[in-house]
């Protein structure tokens, strides 16, 4: 008797088996400033694209450790293939853990679960209350994964009779809605040094009613579905886990790479390889062993309030912070790598179209992101010295 071999459900795994048509249509995706259609479908075949939501919408509910090793594989391969990884793939996972049943039912259920959905959360948008949902109004930047998905994210403020909405004092309430991509006005605005195949584009979306059922609180933490402990820990996390992520799977690749260029690489007047050059060595030893200290220090981070809330704590301030101060050392770590490995692979690093080149420059504008800035240091280090109890945005 033969027995079919089980569906794969680990998402990393997922992720490896797209290298050869990532590596095929990489410069397509540049090309087309959005990633390649074939990229798109092939994520989708091969169930990526849905694999970190929750079960209810086709996902497998991955632990912090599989998502981190995911959006590694994908920098990895390629710098905006990662970030379509952390573009799309958590901003279907917030949408199908937190909306309520009709709009879940709306967007997931009618669409069978092959949902797209890319954005912008950070609340440039005003959704005026009323007639059980809001006008929404605003502009919004940088809306990754945008270029090839159905339905668009907007972060918003509720305002009654035009005045913000408090949750408490000093607090405004912010959500985010879901809106079908043919109700968004999106600007030819991505035109960029990195990252050129994310269709990052901006948008705007002017006077469109959207039900409340499509919006959810966007620091939710108590999931209407799924069962993962990252459900209960809120997009913030699951967002400061991809940057995190995508900037080491960036280095990691350039890493590589110089380190396969080294036996045959040569410089102009010395006989000898870049590998045989002890100061090449020691840079490379240096870089690798910071690179996998940063690794660990992300994983740490995550997967140790991972467990305590799934041992049924909190999610404190500190854990909180403690993941956000991973998130921005592991981005700074991957910087410098990468501008070693361009360094020491010389004019190699600079033909267009190498992986060398093209990561050089997705990673000088990934780690741009407000994210993973100084400030979020600062303020998880006023945390755990006690300056502030806490600060919401982490």
């Amino acid at each position: 008797m033969v027995v079919d071999a089980p569906a794969v459900t680990n998402p990393t795994s997922l992720a490896r088996g797209l290298r050869e048509l990532v590596r095929a249509e990489a410069a397509e995706s540049e090309r087309l400033r959005t990633l390649a259609p074939a990229i798109v479908e092939g994520m989708w075949a091969s169930g990526l694209m849905a694999s970190f939501n929750p079960v209810a919408a086709g996902g497998v509910e991955p632990s912090f450790t599989e998502m981190i090793e995911t959006w590694i594989e994908m920098a990895w391969q390629d710098g905006s293939f990662g970030w379509i990884g952390i573009a799309n793939l958590p901003s279907s996972f917030a949408a199908a853990a937190y909306l309520p049943d009709d709009g879940f039912a709306e967007v997931f259920t009618a669409n069978a679960n092959r949902v797209t959905m890319g954005g912008q959360f950070f609340p440039n948008g005003t959704g005026e209350a009323g007639d059980g949902g809001f006008r929404l109004t605003g502009a919004w930047s940088f809306g990754s994964g945008t270029g090839h998905a159905e339905y668009v994210a907007a972060g918003f403020m509720p305002t009654d009779d035009g005045q913000p909405r408090l949750l408490a004092e000093g607090v405004p309430d912010m959500r985010v809605a879901i809106v079908p991509r043919d109700e968004v006005i999106f600007e030819d605005g991505w035109h960029v040094q990195g990252l050129k195949g994310t269709g990052s584009y901006d948008y705007a979306i002017q006077d469109v009613f959207v039900p409340e059922s499509r919006t959810f609180e966007l620091f939710a933490r108590t999931p209407v579905r799924g069962a993962s402990p990252a459900t209960r820990m809120g997009l913030m996390p699951v967002t400061a886990a991809g940057h995190a992520s995508w900037a080491l799977g960036v280095a990691k690749s350039m890493l590589d790479d110089v380190q396969e260029l080294a036996a045959t690489k040569f410089r102009m007047s010395d006989m000898a390889s870049l590998a045989s050059r002890p100061t090449f060595q020691k840079g490379l030893a240096h870089h690798v062993a910071a690179w996998r200290a940063a690794r660990l220090l992300v994983l740490d981070a995550f997967t140790c309030a991972e467990a305590a809330v799934a041992a049924g704590g909190e999610l404190t301030p500190v854990l909180r912070a403690d993941m956000r101060v991973a998130a921005v050392y592991a981005t700074d770590v991957a910087r410098a790598c990468a501008e070693w490995a361009h360094l020491a692979a010389g004019t190699s690093s600079i033909r267009e179209g190498s992986r060398l080149e093209r990561a050089f420059r997705d990673i000088y504008t990934g780690t741009q992101h407000a994210f993973i800035s100084e400030k979020v240091a600062i303020d998880a280090a006023q945390i755990w010295l006690g300056v502030i109890d806490d600060q919401f945005g982490l």
